[in-house]
C-alpha cells in the first residue's frame, strides 16, 4: 500500500525564489514510522490582496480585518481616520497591471504586492503603496502595519488635509500682464465681469488644499503642495486696446471700437466710451452701407463682375417706397465697383429686388454669422437678419437697414471674413474654452473673396472715405445708419475694415455720417499702430 502510495504521488516541489504557490492540496510525506499529510497554502497573495483592496474601497472593514494577519484592536477607527484626516469623498483601492510582486525573506514565506490609490476629496490625489503578505493558517494575510494605508504613517502619525486661503483667479492679457487689477482700462475691467458672468466656477473657488504629514498635533511635512489658480487667459491685445481708447477719446458721443485677427477670431480689443454699457458687443444697432459688403458678397457670388455697368440714381422708386442716395447724390451709370466705393444705395436696394431675392440674401448673411450665437467667452449677441416681407423691406435690409441689426463686434467679424477668406466665431479665450464649439469657420467662396478684395479698398482710395488719411493697405466701408423718424432722421456713423491681419468696426452712436466721424476715429487707430 505504502510502496503504490509512494510510486503514484508526486513528490513535493520546492517553492522557488519570487514565485508563489497558487494550488491548496493533500500531499502525502514519508517519514520514519509511516506516512502523513501535508496541506499547502490556500490561493495565493495577489488574490488576497485584490480581496483586500476590493474591501478596502467599499469601506468594508470587517472584510478587510478578516484578511489581515494579526490585525490590531483599533483596525477600524485607523482607517476611518484617514479618511476623516483627508475629507474624502471617495477613495480607490486596485492593484496594478502588470501586479509589482517582490519576495520577502524566505523565513517569512511571504512577499510585497503593489497598490495604486487614487483619493477623491479637497485635494484628489494618486499615490502607489505596498501590502506585505505572509502565509498564516494555510493561508495568505495581509501582515497589517499603518504603512499598509500609506508608506509615511506608523503609530501616532497621521495625513491631514489643510485648506489654504486662495487667490483670486488671475485673468491675463494676451502678453501674460493681469488684466483683472483696479488699474486695468474700464473697458477691460467690464470683460473680466463678463468672465465672471461666463464661468462662474473658476471664479468661484476661494481657496485650495494641500496634504500634510503629522507627528501628533506636530506638522512634520508636506506631502502635496497646494495647485495654485490656473490663470485664465485672454486674446486681450493692450497695445492695440490703448490705440483703440485713444482714437476715441474726443469722439464726444457714445462710442465704441472692436478690434480681431482676422486668421483666428481672436478679439484684441473693446474699447467702450463712456462706460457702463458694452455697446461694442451687446449693443444691436442697424449696420447701415456696411451691410453692403454682405450684399456685395450675395450680387458677386450670383455672377456680378466688379466692372460691370450699373445704375445710379439719385433717388428710386422700390416697392412702392422711395430710395435715395446721401445728399440726392446721382452717379448715372458707373462700374459695379464705384457704386459700392460710393455706397449706392439705390443701386443695391433695385440689384437686391431685381437680382437676388430674400432667400439668398439671406443665405449670404447666414455665411456671414448673422443669426449665429456667438459666444466668444463673454456675454454677446447675434447679428439679425429678419426675413424680409416684400421688396421694400428687402431693399432696406440690402442697405443695412430696415429690422437688419448688429453689433461692433458682429460687424468686425464681417470685416474679418474678407481679410481672411472665411468667417470666423469670434473669441476672447482660448478655443477649448468656448463655451459652445459647435460654431465652425464658414470659408467664403474664392470669387467673393477676391471681388471684396477690390471692392473694400476703393472705399478708401477712391470712396465715400477718400479725404480720410489712412494707413496704407485699408480696406473698408463707411456706413451712415438711420434711425428714428422725420425726413432727415438721426443717424449711427459707422466704419469697418482691415488691414494685415487686424479687422476692426467702429460705431458713433447719433455720430452722422461715417465718412465724417467713424472713419477719421478708425484712422486715428490704425496710425497709432503703425
Amino acid at each position: 500500500m505504502y510502496a503504490h502510495l509512494k510510486e503514484e504521488a508526486p513528490p513535493p516541489r520546492r517553492r522557488r525564489k519570487g514565485r508563489w504557490i497558487t494550488a491548496a492540496i493533500l500531499v502525502p510525506v514519508l517519514a520514519a514510522g509511516g506516512t502523513f499529510w501535508a496541506l499547502r497554502t490556500t490561493g495565493s497573495p495577489e488574490e488576497t490582496a485584490d480581496r483586500y483592496l476590493t474591501a478596502w474601497s467599499s469601506e468594508d472593514y470587517l472584510a478587510m480585518r478578516e484578511l489581515v494577519a494579526d490585525p490590531p484592536a483599533d483596525f477600524e477607527r485607523l482607517h476611518r481616520l484617514f479618511r476623516k484626516d483627508l475629507k474624502l469623498i471617495q477613495a480607490i483601492f486596485h492593484r496594478p497591471r502588470p501586479t509589482g510582486i517582490f519576495p520577502a525573506s524566505a523565513e517569512d514565506r511571504g512577499g510585497e504586492v503593489s497598490f495604486h490609490a487614487t483619493l477623491i476629496g479637497p485635494k484628489d490625489w494618486e499615490y502607489d503603496g505596498q501590502l506585505k503578505l505572509v502565509e498564516r493558517d494555510g493561508g495568505w494575510k495581509v501582515a497589517w502595519t499603518p504603512a499598509a494605508i500609506h508608506p509615511l504613517l506608523k503609530r501616532g502619525r497621521s495625513l491631514r488635509v489643510v485648506t489654504v486661503k486662495g487667490q483670486p483667479l488671475p485673468v491675463l492679457a494676451a502678453d501674460g500682464s493681469r488684466i483683472d487689477t483696479p488699474d486695468a482700462p474700464g473697458s477691460v475691467q467690464q470683460l473680466v465681469e463678463g468672465l465672471k458672468q461666463t464661468y462662474p466656477d473658476r471664479f468661484g473657488t476661494t481657496g485650495s488644499a494641500r496634504i500634510d504629514l503629522y507627528q501628533g498635533d506636530e506638522q512634520v511635512k508636506t506631502v502635496v503642495e497646494a495647485s495654485e489658480s490656473l490663470p485664465l487667459p485672454t486674446t486681450i491685445d493692450l497695445k492695440v486696446h490703448r490705440a483703440g481708447a485713444a482714437a476715441l477719446e474726443d469722439a464726444g458721443k457714445p462710442a465704441s471700437l472692436v478690434a480681431l485677427r482676422p486668421s483666428t477670431g481672436e478679439i484684441l480689443s473693446v474699447v467702450n466710451r463712456p462706460g457702463g454699457f458694452n455697446r461694442a458687443l451687446l449693443g444691436k444697432y442697424p449696420p447701415g452701407s456696411t451691410f453692403k459688403v454682405v450684399t456685395a458678397s450675395a450680387l458677386v457670388a450670383g455672377g456680378l463682375e466688379p466692372d460691370r455697368k450699373v445704375s445710379c440714381p439719385a433717388e428710386q422708386n422700390i416697392g412702392g417706397f422711395p430710395f435715395h442716395n446721401a445728399g440726392f447724390k446721382d452717379y448715372g451709370t458707373l462700374a459695379f465697383r464705384d457704386a459700392f466705393a460710393h455706397s449706392c444705395n439705390t443701386t443695391f436696394g433695385a440689384m437686391a429686388v431685381d437680382d437676388l431675392g430674400k432667400g439668398r440674401l439671406a443665405e449670404v448673411a447666414g455665411s456671414f454669422g448673422f443669426g449665429a450665437a456667438i459666444t466668444p467667452g463673454v456675454p454677446a449677441v447675434r447679428a439679425e437678419f429678419p426675413a424680409p416681407k416684400d421688396a421694400t423691406d428687402l431693399a432696406s435690409a440690402s442697405i443695412g437697414q430696415g429690422r437688419v441689426l448688429a453689433s461692433p463686434l458682429n460687424m468686425a467679424s464681417v470685416a474679418a471674413a474678407v481679410a481672411d477668406g472665411a468667417w470666423r466665431p469670434p473669441r476672447l479665450v482660448a478655443e477649448e474654452l468656448v463655451p459652445d464649439h459647435t460654431l465652425r469657420p464658414r470659408p467664403l467662396e474664392d470669387a467673393v473673396v477676391r471681388a471684396l478684395r477690390r471692392l473694400m479698398p476703393a472705399v478708401v482710395t477712391d470712396g465715400t472715405a477718400h479725404a480720410v488719411r489712412f494707413p496704407s493697405g485699408t480696406a473698408g466701408k463707411t456706413g451712415t445708419a438711420e434711425y428714428g423718424s422725420g425726413k432727415e432722421p438721426p443717424a449711427h456713423s459707422w466704419f469697418i475694415g482691415y488691414r494685415g491681419d487686424l479687422a476692426f468696426a467702429v460705431i458713433v452712436e447719433g455720430g452722422g455720417a461715417g465718412s465724417a466721424v467713424a472713419a477719421p476715429i478708425a484712422a486715428r487707430f490704425l496710425n497709432a499702430l503703425d
